[in-house]
């Protein structure tokens, strides 16, 4: 097996004195793996940044065998990525990416997404707009990997009118009428996931709670829970309202 090409550095593991094994998402062949000889030595490691993309070559005698690799250095963007809340966004979008994906399974939208995702925050983008692109990469992440939620019209009267809800055994919306004589039960629907609706503070949280739910249930469960570690990170760095108030 030999492979060139383009790649998002997500993910890395220490193996021996001074290789790792490195995962990267790649916009053709998915997500690959491979083992970098001096991957923690002083000269790869700012290149082998969770966020920076490289120019990956693997090379294998077996398709199922652990590929060696190679990497230079593409574009560092990781460095540009200061702040908290932006290293912690970097950290889990990253790990996320790593555990949810089989690899060699192409995902062209979920490259462009992390890509994208990853270009804001080296771009410094105000935190809540951050958290915005980060929701949708994550319901796209479940719609790649087949948990896609349903949010096109209403599980109990198949309106498309007011959606307001989502049910947490479905990941069908619910409308606001059907809806509210259950409410604690259901998990809120913010608009702009289904509108141009402008979100706000409060609707980006809204958002990372559904997402959270169904990545909990079907992606993350387990012992892949721990991860959610990463996450809570950064969700306790993002503001509460538009004022920048943390909560």
């Amino acid at each position: 097996m030999q492979l060139k090409t383009s790649a998002i550095v997500c993910t890395l593991l220490g193996h021996g004195e001074h290789g790792v094994i490195g995962r990267f998402l790649t916009a053709e062949d998915g997500l690959v793996a491979g083992y970098i000889r001096g991957g923690r030595g002083r000269r790869l490691r700012p290149v082998l940044q969770p966020g920076n993309i490289v120019a990956l070559t693997l090379a294998a005698r077996l398709d199922n065998q652990l590929a060696s690799a190679t990497v230079e250095l593409g574009e560092a963007r990781a460095a540009l990525i200061t702040g908290s809340f932006g290293l912690a966004t970097l950290e889990w979008a990253t790990i996320l990416t790593a555990a949810a994906l089989t690899e060699g399974a192409p995902h062209p939208a979920l490259h462009a997404g992390l890509d994208a995702l990853v270009a804001m925050l080296a771009a410094e983008a105000p935190p809540v707009q951050t958290a915005e692109a980060l929701a949708r990469y994550e319901l796209l992440l479940l719609a790649e990997t087949g948990f896609g939620l349903d949010l096109a019209s209403c599980a109990a009267t198949g309106t498309t009118q007011d959606l307001a809800f989502v049910s947490p055994r479905s990941s069908q919306a619910v409308s606001r009428t059907a809806g509210l004589p259950w409410a604690a039960r259901l998990l809120p629907l913010p608009a702009f996931l289904i509108t141009d609706h402008r979100p706000d503070a409060s609707d980006v949280h809204a958002a990372l709670v559904l997402t959270r739910h169904f990545l909990a249930r079907d992606i993350l469960a387990g012992s892949a829970a721990r991860l959610f570690a990463a996450r809570d990170r950064l969700t306790a760095r993002l503001p509460v309202d538009e004022s920048g108030t943390s909560g």
